[in-house]
């Protein structure tokens, strides 16, 4: 019997694990939808971050963290008024102060919940830069956690390599330069060298993370399933 008791959890925790993904990703795509220019942002930062991630030999639990993270990254424009979310132009200084509140407000969101504390330094410091320039607090170098400055990257080249209201998206190879270009002031150079060897060989694209994601959760489910 306690063979069979032993799996029945294993499956219980199994499925547990999946409703959470998906409560998770459902929340993130409900927010997401407040702002129609930003569609699909949240899947594609994701299936960045997790190649990046990938490339960067991390095993599955700082995966799946780095996944939920990345998933989680901007759940703090929930409280962005619409007049400064959607505003059809470049945000004036007072602006920019309230959406860079978002940083914030999403890790205050993420502390609440426990099982999703640890997400908390990817949702606070996925916008702090390498000089320390960054918000909100502005880290240096090291002290950045490595799945933010993962999440950096793959929201970086993101945020370039699609439309917005006022800006036309610039092509993947702009984007790319840009990128290289900002290394080690903006962006981690660890972590744009996995980006440089994904994109150069064809394999920074949203195709190839969603398989990265599909094998992740199959493994996590066998790791659940194997007892």
């Amino acid at each position: 019997g306690s063979v069979a008791h032993s799996l029945e959890n294993a499956r219980l925790y199994a499925r547990l694990q999946r409703t959470f993904v998906e409560t998770v990703t459902a929340f993130a795509d409900a927010v997401e939808r407040r702002d129609p220019y930003t569609g699909g942002h949240l899947h594609r930062v994701v299936a960045y971050s997790l190649l990046l991630g990938h490339a960067l030999n991390l095993a599955d639990p700082e995966l799946e963290r780095l996944r939920l993270g990345a998933t989680l990254h901007d759940i703090g424009k929930i409280g962005i008024p619409d007049g400064v979310l959607l505003k059809p132009g470049p945000l004036d200084p007072p602006e920019a102060e309230i959406m860079r509140r978002h940083t914030v407000d999403g890790a205050a969101i993420v502390a609440r919940i426990e099982s999703l504390r640890p997400l908390v330094p990817i949702v606070r410091s996925h916008h702090e830069r390498l000089d320390g320039n960054g918000y909100p607090d502005g880290l240096t170098a090291e002290r950045i956690p490595l799945p933010a400055r993962i999440v950096a990257v793959a929201d970086t080249f993101d945020a370039m390599t699609t439309s917005r209201p006022y800006r036309r998206a610039l092509v993947a190879e702009t984007a790319a330069a840009e990128i290289r270009r900002v290394t080690g002031s903006h962006l981690c150079p660890d972590v744009v060298g996995a980006f440089n060897r994904l994109y150069d060989s064809g394999r920074f694209t949203t195709e190839e993370g969603a398989k990265l994601a599909d094998s992740l959760s199959a493994r996590l489910d066998r790791e659940y399933n194997h007892w």
